[in-house]
């Protein structure tokens, strides 16, 4: 049975509610993972996700801030969250599927403007935030599992505009890059998306300070489907919306898709 799963930063999931009942109408995903809900849970507007029948919601949600959710057609067991950097901030949560897969939702702390642990705090908590992520999966191996989100980082060359004049920009830097691969080196973790799309360009975020994003076009790949081995080659069809960075009142970033097929 095919799963197809979305993930998407959102920028407030309150403020953004139409494109995202646009998108469950239009894409009809059957899990959709949000990230920078900005909600308290109690007030995510999940009866309206429900009448599109997304009737199964796990989150964690927090005022005004952070916050992620996991939206579902299927049954959702909720498998709890890490308080990672013991910040109390809602930057995880996970949930099981009926056929057993979990699915990790992560929103990685975003980490400032300068890229230097001792001239800005920010960038010090993101580090600290991945070595906690790859810690954690050293420890406890994944099996049968999905782990998506805005990462804020663009690992690869060809994942951001202009590789030489954004290594030393926030989310492109070397010793960023280092963490995450790290990270996903731990858990084994297989990039779905760059398995699917092997080569080229590839964005799925755009600043809101280009006056023409589209014509700019100066881009970067924050957003990541990953998955462990055991399912990995399941997964196929991935994709970035990229005509919703254009939608009316957009978020910056682009809904995210992969779809695996598992029993």
């Amino acid at each position: 049975m095919p799963i197809t799963i979305c993930t998407w930063n959102i920028n407030s999931v309150r403020l953004r509610e139409p494109i995202v009942l646009d998108l469950l109408k239009q894409e009809k995903p059957d899990v959709l993972c949000l990230q920078e809900c900005k909600s308290p849970t109690e007030l995510i507007p999940k009866e309206n996700f429900a009448a599109l029948g997304y009737n199964h919601m796990v989150a964690r949600g927090q005022k005004g801030y952070n916050g992620v959710a996991i939206l579902s057609k299927h049954l959702l067991k909720d498998t709890g969250h890490r308080d990672f950097c013991k910040k109390g901030d809602a930057r995880h949560v996970s949930a099981q599927l009926p056929n057993g897969v979990t699915v990790q939702n992560f929103y990685v702390p975003a980490g400032g403007d300068v890229a230097d642990r001792e001239k800005n705090e920010k960038f010090g908590h993101k580090l600290d935030f991945l070595a906690e992520m790859r810690d954690w999966f050293r420890k406890e191996a994944p099996q049968k599992s999905v782990l998506v989100g805005d990462l804020n980082i663009a690992p690869r060359e060809d994942d951001v505009w202009d590789h030489k004049k954004l290594l030393k920009v926030v989310s492109h830097t070397p010793v960023e890059v280092e963490k995450l691969t790290e990270t996903q080196n731990a858990g084994k973790w297989v990039d779905v998306t760059r398995q699917n799309i092997t080569d080229g360009k590839l964005y799925t975020w755009w600043s809101y300070r280009a006056t023409d994003w589209d014509a700019a076009d100066k881009g970067r790949r924050l957003d990541h489907i990953w998955a462990t081995p055991d399912i990995s080659a399941s997964a196929h069809s991935s994709r970035v919306l990229r005509n919703a960075r254009g939608w009316e009142k957009p978020s910056d970033h682009a809904p995210v898709f992969a779809t695996f097929d598992l029993n």
